[in-house]
């Protein structure tokens, strides 16, 4: 017997020994056409030992006999092989299925693209990584249909984003979407580096959005950022690029012989002396001596070319039971306005996700964000464009002037110094950002791949030191700031969610059901703090308020904040044999906000997989084929809480026969509540063409109810805002894409997409119209008409001769000459007056589209992005200057296009006409069509791989060049026709941007 184990254990032991001794694997990777796949990663499970394929798919490695090997390559499928004793594995990698299998990212939770019934659009890292921006919206430009991007030229300036329109009274901050990042709300994300985005998707309508209940009327982000993977080798990524921005389109400028010629034009003896004194002061030109010699292009004094930098490290890798992603970012931009103007943040992040035990699961997710911004002087780009051309930037026989002797206007004549410089070298504005978002959460497997049970903890800090510097200047005495004020500010956000989630997924046959129920407990808080402080020292050591002589008990600030709220939300997903769809979610919120304590928010939807029909089924022609709809709810609570004031007024009245005074109090605060977006959508979603072609197709009206809108106050006068208006966003919107491989070595892609928008006023709560901006500028809603348009006469063109003044009794009867506008009498009334104003245009635009190409040869890429719009105006604040003082320049298309003579111009009035009220009144003159379109993006690249360098194996490297908006056409009289809210009174110009850029993967 103690033979028979003995032989027993020989036997057990030779046999682990054969099956654990290292075995030589070799073998070769294909794809599914045969070809040879270099770079595929061919590792052994559970541990960090393993390969790449060479260039014609070969691998070889070592691993014992019952080892597993795990093939994995991006775009394909990962396989994972058991050796067997095998010296020999050859594997056929087959691609990611991608398109209507992919799975993308919804409120709390995945869905499959074909399970779909509402409008998502998904945009991945590397479509972000193209365009060079400290801002990750930026880089969203013209990508989504329906979405608006309005950029800012600033350094580290936020964009606006519009999704879908705008459904609340614009002006009060409320126009913003929601953005969640990780599971964590924001509203904005500019703390974020776009190359540790792995995924962003933008819910669009309410059936997508409505899960997030009363933060989702203006639509939903959600941003995953980078994670690693299990049973992945590490990897260590290298991403950078270096380059410069340069302004473009810059705005040409009345010179000083342009200058001069209208002033000796407009009638004016106080224009013409201070041309005289010009040339008095520094000379006549030798080419014109009727001109001054002096010949300032101010653009060109205050513009410079601004670097930009990028660069990012990043870890990613997993074992079978954790897996890791870490970075580290530095970011770095200048302005292009030629001051202390520049923007730097330094980034860093974890990732770590845990399967504790096969029934729990932990992770950690941490961004941590320090930022320095200075920002612009405040009024320098508008004091650029009003510097007028006969003066220079210094004057070396000012010696009084301190710190620097730059000239000044006032001499002259003119009604200040205009010079931008003293301002812009005076003005040193700091903020210094300090963001910090953590995440935590446990999920618990309650029954494996049935039920699944959430919880996580988001909190988030923001701090932000904000130091105003105005150091004190002297120029001449009418032309200084003679006493220097410090300003600090500290706010602070701390903003806390605790979510909790139960997810059951189960199929019975041939029905499929996801049910989700969860709760959500928010709790946010803000503080600021204030002080001022005048007279301190000029050294930058000393800028404390501690330090200055004055310190104003009026210009202190304490402020404060705190809101919580508690929310239900649910959800259930069915399909039957994943063909027809049924779609719902449910959200309650209950907030501290609003007197109204609780909002309910449901959704529904439903689709049809046409292409599962028997009669479509394996067409490869239109191998899918899916028609949706869904209806849903939105709540907006960006409105704020109450609003209105208490009035007191005298009364008279007798009492006992005899007349007594008294005052009558009244109140006119009204309670508000979230805004109510209710929106229907309905919408196509196809692949054609085995595949080739993509195609999403959406029409969505969505109605703003309880919209807040200022409301006249009968008898008492004023306004109060009240949750009474009705506003509607309705459009239609079209995303094609189009990729095709010629042979392996080429491949190509091509991508359209285009929204059209209607904003119409519905319900003004029996208002004939509520008016916005200012008298002399006036915008006005009406019903039927888009929120806040542009309001006033249309302009018929300019009298050339005196033979059209005499025939037009208009004319005759206001004294008018030629060069004067003529205004379109639109009732006929033979008069020109308020009653002859109508709506003149909108800024919102009717039509935005972007489309996209990319080539792919051999290891060269090359790609390219276009964005515009049109439909919107821009009202020129600028021209409207003339209003108020005529001292300042003028643009040049205006200089050279003014009317001068009979037939010279019939848009633009005389020089002297400029300066009459007639010609002042808000028209089409001052508004200007914003239509543009623009070359956003263009790279050109090439990658290194499976090349051997110095005995060892060189990274994967990839090289690029980018161009970034570098080519927009536009008719618009200004820099840039990106002006967020349609009223230029001088916008930091977008510039065009150009880098060098290095990707290694190690």
């Amino acid at each position: 017997m103690k033979r028979l184990i003995f032989l027993l254990n020989l036997f057990l032991s030779v046999t682990l020994l054969y099956g654990q001794q290292s075995l030589t694997i070799n073998g070769k990777v294909t794809d599914t056409s045969g070809a040879s796949m270099p770079g595929v990663s061919v590792s052994v499970k559970g541990t960090t030992h393993g390969v790449v394929s060479d260039a014609n798919g070969a691998y070889s490695l070592q691993a014992s006999g019952q080892a597993t090997l795990v093939f994995s390559f991006v775009g394909y499928k990962s396989h994972e092989v058991q050796v067997n004793n095998r010296g020999i594995i050859n594997l056929v990698m087959e691609e990611e299925v991608v398109g209507v299998e992919e799975v993308v990212v919804v409120g709390y939770g995945t869905q499959k693209v074909k399970d779909l019934t509402s409008s998502i659009s998904t945009v991945k890292s590397d479509d972000l990584a193209k365009t060079p921006a400290s801002q990750p919206m930026n880089a969203l430009q013209g990508k989504v249909a329906g979405v608006q991007i309005v950029n800012d030229g600033g350094p580290g300036n936020s964009a606006t984003v519009r999704i879908r329109g705008i459904g609340s009274f614009p002006g009060m901050n409320n126009e913003a979407p929601l953005y969640v990042v990780d599971g964590m709300f924001y509203d904005n994300i500019d703390f974020l580096n776009p190359t540790d985005i792995e995924t962003m998707s933008v819910l669009k309508d309410a059936s997508a959005a409505a899960i997030y209940g009363v933060r989702a009327a203006n639509g939903v982000i959600l941003i995953e950022t980078r994670s690693g993977s299990y049973n992945q080798k590490t990897k260590i990524s290298y991403d950078g690029y270096e380059g410069y921005q340069i302004d473009q389109n810059v705005l040409k400028m009345a010179n000083s012989q342009q200058y001069t010629a209208m002033a000796n034009e407009s009638g004016s003896g106080t224009e013409v002396q201070d041309v005289l004194n010009s040339m008095q002061k520094w000379g006549r030109s030798r080419v014109d001596p009727n001109i001054p010699v002096t010949n300032t292009d101010w653009y060109k004094q205050v513009i410079r070319q601004g670097q930009i930098r990028n660069h990012s490290v990043g870890i990613d890798g997993g074992t079978e039971k954790a897996k890791y992603s870490l970075g580290v970012n530095y970011f770095y931009q200048d302005g292009t306005l030629k001051e202390l103007n520049n923007y730097e943040r330094m980034n860093l992040r974890s990732k770590v996700d845990v399967k504790a035990t096969n029934w729990l699961t932990v992770g950690e997710n941490m961004i941590f964000s320090n930022a320095t911004k200075y920002i612009d002087a405040s009024n320098a780009w508008y004091n650029t464009y009003f510097a007028v051309p006969i003066f220079p930037v210094y004057d070396l026989t000012n010696t009084a002037a301190t710190p620097f002797k730059y000239a000044s206007a006032d001499p002259l004549g003119y009604r200040n110094g205009q010079n931008p410089f003293p301002g812009m070298v005076s003005d040193q504005d700091q903020q210094k950002i300090l963001k910090a978002l953590a995440t935590i959460y446990m999920e618990i497997t309650v029954i494996p791949k049935v039920l699944t049970f959430k919880s996580t903890y988001n909190n988030s800090y923001t701090q932000v030191n904000e130091r105003v510097v105005d150091l004190p200047w002297f120029i001449d005495n009418n032309f200084q700031n003679p006493h220097g004020t410090l300003t600090k500010t500290t706010s602070s956000y701390m903003n806390q969610y605790w979510d909790n989630i139960l997810t059951f997924t189960k199929s019975f046959g041939s029905h499929n059901v996801t049910l989700m129920a969860g709760t959500s407990y928010k709790d946010e808080t803000f503080q600021k703090l204030s002080a001022q402080g005048v007279d301190f020292p000029t050294l930058p050591q000393s800028w404390y308020i501690s330090q200055s002589l004055t310190k104003p008990a009026t210009a202190v600030g304490d402020d404060g904040l705190h809101q919580y709220g508690f929310s239900y939300f649910g959800r259930a997903a069915y399909n039957y044999q994943e063909k027809y769809l049924l779609y719902g979610t449910m959200r309650a919120d209950g907030s501290s906000k609003y007197q109204q304590k609780w909002g309910y928010f449901p959704t529904v939807g439903a689709g049809w997989v046409v292409s599962e029909e028997n009669f479509l089924k394996n067409n490869d022609y239109v191998p899918f084929l899916k028609l949706r709809g869904s209806w849903g709810e939105l709540g907006n609570d960006h409105i704020q809480a109450s609003d209105g004031a208490r009035t007191t007024s005298l009364a008279l009245t007798t009492m006992g026969g005899n007349l007594v005074s008294g005052t009558i109090a009244q109140n006119t605060f009204s309670s508000l509540k979230w805004e109510k977006t209710k929106e229907t959508n309905v919408g196509l979603t196809a692949r054609f063409l085995h595949n080739r072609l993509s195609a999403d197709i959406d029409y969505f009206s969505r109605d703003t109810k309880n919209a807040a809108i200022p409301v006249n106050i009968p008898l008492i006068g004023g306004s109060v805002l009240k949750a009474v208006g009705t506003i509607r966003n309705s459009g239609f919107e079209c995303t094609l894409n189009w990729s095709d491989k010629i042979t392996d070595k080429l491949s190509y892609n091509v991508g359209a997409n285009f929204a059209t928008l209607k904003n119409q006023v519905r319900d003004l709560y029996g208002q004939p119209y509520i008016d916005y901006g200012t008298a002399e500028f006036r915008q006005r809603s009406y019903v039927g008409h888009p929120l806040n348009a542009y309001y006033g006469w249309k302009i018929a063109g300019v009298y050339q001769n005196q033979a059209q003044i005499n025939a037009d009794p208009i004319a005759v009867a206001n004294g008018l000459i030629p060069g004067d506008f003529k205004y379109v009498d639109q009732n006929k009334d033979g008069k020109i007056d308020g009653s002859d104003r109508v709506i003149l245009g909108s800024y919102f635009p009717n039509l935005t589209f972007g489309g996209n190409i990319g080539v792919k040869y051999l290891n060269f890429d090359l790609s390219a992005s276009f964005y515009g719009q049109s439909g919107n105006s821009i009202l020129n604040r600028r021209r409207g200057e003339m209003l108020w003082t005529s001292d300042g320049n003028l643009d040049a298309d205006l200089a050279v296009n003014r009317w001068h003579g009979d037939g010279t111009s019939n848009k633009y009035p005389s020089s002297a006409g400029l300066l009459k009220v007639w010609n002042q009144k808000m028209s089409d003159y001052f508004v200007n069509d914003g239509k543009f379109w623009r070359i956003q993006n263009v790279q050109i690249g090439y990658t290194l791989k499976n090349q051997s360098w110095l005995n060892g194996n060189f990274p994967e490297t990839r090289i690029f060049l980018t161009a970034d908006h570098p080519l927009t056409h536009f008719k618009y009289q200004g820099f840039t026709p990106e002006v967020a809210n349609g009223y230029d009174d001088v916008t930091y110009p977008v510039p065009a941007i150009y880098t060098i850029g290095l990707n290694i993967k190690f």
